[in-house]
C-alpha cells in the first residue's frame, strides 16, 4: 500500500527555520543540538531528543507512531523563533 506522503531521502537542506541553538542559548556548542530546517523540497527536518519510548505509550487517542517514525521533542522557544520563517500556506 502506498502512503499519501513519503519522506524524500534525496532532498537537501535549504535553510534554518528560526534561530540557531547557539542564538537561543539551548546548547553547549556540541554536535547534539536541536534544530529546525526547511528542505529543498519544502518538507521540514527536525533535530531533537528522541522520546518515542518515554512518550509513545501516552499518545492521545487517534495518534500513532508508524514504522520508521520517531516522536521528537524540541524546545518551545525554538519553534516560537521559527514562526516568522514558516509560511501561512
Amino acid at each position: 500500500m502506498t502512503r499519501p506522503w513519503e519522506a524524500d531521502p534525496t532532498t537537501t537542506f535549504k535553510r534554518r527555520l528560526g534561530k540557531s541553538p547557539q542564538e537561543l542559548g539551548i546548547t553547549t556548542d556540541t554536535p547534539d543540538c536541536p534544530d529546525l530546517w526547511e528542505l529543498e523540497n519544502g518538507d521540514v527536518a527536525v533535530i531533537g531528543r528522541d522520546l518515542t519510548k518515554a512518550l509513545g505509550g501516552r499518545l492521545p487517542t487517534g495518534v500513532s507512531i508508524g514504522p520508521g517514525e520517531r516522536l521528537v521533542v524540541i524546545p518551545r522557544n525554538m519553534l516560537i523563533a521559527a514562526k516568522q520563517d514558516i509560511p501561512n500556506t
